[in-house]
């Protein structure tokens, strides 16, 4: 799919003192460029129109497209139009006085960072290309970088992925926005722009920094952290439009519902962080230490008690990036003013059709067909397209069901089988189930099954395994999985909740096989 160790970095060897300072020199005085032009790099482009006499930036929309295709024409008619004439300017080019739209070719001609701004339908192709045209443009020393953001699959090895992952070296741009606050002259915005080389990272941001005084972009070397997380909170996005919408009325619940989407969404990060094949090398073969890029600390590891040794299980160093964060509260956020984001706006109506049918979706094509009635394009509705691949990615990350629950009942709601659904209804309407799946999700499997031997404390075999467990720490952990704590026969009958959390475990484990 891609070629393997493709390099991507403003510098190119052989390194030299003089070198170095001229290329640092070209970088900070360069462009950035956006390729294939949706609604973000439209409305980011009107930001820096409104707020800079000279402009920075280029723009090349995808051919076929119009640059203003995005937008609504309630939009369109409230733009300034000496605004939109200067981002006319700016996506043209006067070659041979032809007046068309800059290509791709363009941007890595006349830009120093290209940013390609394409969904997931085209993103790999776009990338492939954008590496061919650097080789034959010699024009090595562009970078290049991505701010897709859901996952990639690969149909013929039948595996999901964060691009990010897949080329190490592919930067990645991230924050939070909502696009038409980006037309707003007095808001502001930060981001992140993050490359695993500190420098490469550091210069970037510089750059992207200077295309707005609005928009404070801030360095961070982990690309693939961030391009997962942007991916996960797509997906989260769509739960807490639903959470907000359905159970508005019930104010106790939301709170623990829209902290746990978040919790879930970092730390499922964490054990992305922990598979990176670079990762040992992030930290320790930096041109400088990362806490000079704004990190508070080096680095921060989750371990746990193994065999009387402690046992790294993940990587949290990249929480420390505050745009990064704050782009997952945002997005869950009902704003004061003007629209949620899209994926959120897919959640509300998720909520408002279960409210008038009564009942998940029949399937994903349905729910799809619901959010297109509404007014949605599908093509903006990355959360979906990541909903998708979702067991692939708990499969290729090794992400523990416990730490993806929020997630994973969404997938069953609308996605999940129909013998199923009408459990999945029940717990995602009803405010005491879902509170309660909340909290159960959460806890691990040996976990649970403690609870339940608390829980049916007048069965013989919960009796031997709680005492065992306080007089025996070996054996109680070995007579954990002897125990048979689904027995119909002993057990009484589980809450709904439960129910779909067994059901949850077992299918997404067997579909993984």
């Amino acid at each position: 799919m891609f070629e393997k160790n493709l390099r991507n970095s403003f510098f190119t060897k052989p390194y030299t003192r003089e070198s170095i300072a001229v290329r640092i020199r070209e970088v900070l005085n360069g462009k950035v460029g956006f390729y294939s032009v949706g609604l973000y790099p439209a409305s980011l482009a009107y930001n820096c129109a409104m707020q800079n006499e000279r402009l920075n930036i280029l723009l090349a929309p995808r051919d076929g497209r119009e640059l203003f295709g995005a937008f609504s024409d309630i939009d369109l008619a409230d733009m300034d139009n000496g605004i939109k004439n200067k981002i006319e300017s700016i996506s043209t080019t006067n070659v041979e006085k032809s007046g068309r739209y800059n290509t791709l070719e363009d941007l890595i001609i006349n830009c120093e960072l290209v940013v390609l701004s394409s969904n997931s339908k085209h993103i790999i192709n776009d990338v492939n290309l954008a590496f061919k045209l650097r080789k034959k443009l010699n024009r090595d020393n562009v970078l290049i970088a991505c701010l897709v953001g859901s996952f990639c699959h690969d149909y013929n090895l039948n595996e999901s992925f964060v691009l990010c992952e897949k080329l190490n070296n592919l930067a990645f741009f991230s924050g939070f926005h909502r696009h038409g606050a980006l037309r707003n002259p007095l808001d502001s915005f930060t981001a992140n722009f993050c490359h695993p080389d500190a420098m490469n990272a550091m210069l970037g941001a510089k750059l992207l920094n200077k295309i707005s005084p609005n928009i404070q972009v801030s360095a961070g070397i982990h690309n693939v952290e961030g391009q997962y997380i942007k991916a996960a909170k797509n997906i989260s996005s769509i739960f807490a439009g639903f959470g907000h919408t359905f159970h508005k009325n019930n104010p106790g619940l939301l709170p623990t519902l829209l902290t746990l989407l978040l919790d879930q969404c970092l730390d499922q990060a964490a054990y992305v962080s922990m598979s990176r094949s670079d990762r040992e090398d992030l930290y320790t073969k930096q041109p400088f230490p990362i806490t000079e890029l704004g990190y508070g600390v080096q680095s921060i590891v989750a371990s746990f008690l193994k065999d009387g040794d402690f046992v790294q299980v993940r990587d949290h160093t990249f929480s420390q990036l505050t745009a990064m964060v704050a782009d997952v509260r945002g997005s869950m956020m009902l704003p004061v003013s003007g629209n949620p984001t899209r994926n959120f706006q897919a959640g509300e109506v998720l909520a408002k059709k279960m409210i008038d049918y009564k009942r998940c979706p029949k399937g994903v094509d349905e729910f799809i067909e619901w959010c297109e009635k509404s007014g949605l394009k599908r093509g903006a509705l990355e959360g979906i397209n990541s909903l998708n691949y979702w067991p692939y990615i708990l499969r290729r990350y090794s992400i523990p069901l416990n730490n993806s629950s929020m997630i994973n009942l969404l997938y069953m709601c609308i996605m999940g089988p129909n013998r199923i659904k009408k459990d999945v209804y029940s717990v995602m309407t009803t405010s005491r189930e879902l509170a309660n799946y909340c909290q159960d999700s959460v806890k691990s499997i040996h976990s649970k099954k403690i609870s339940y031997s608390l829980n049916n404390i007048h069965l013989q075999s919960s009796i031997d395994f709680l005492t065992n467990s306080l007089t025996d720490k070996d054996r109680s952990f070995s007579e954990l999985n002897e125990i048979d704590f689904d027995n119909p026969l002993e057990l009484e009958d589980k809450p709904i909740y439960n129910k779909v959390i067994d059901f949850i475990e077992t299918y997404i484990l067997e579909s993984n096989k």
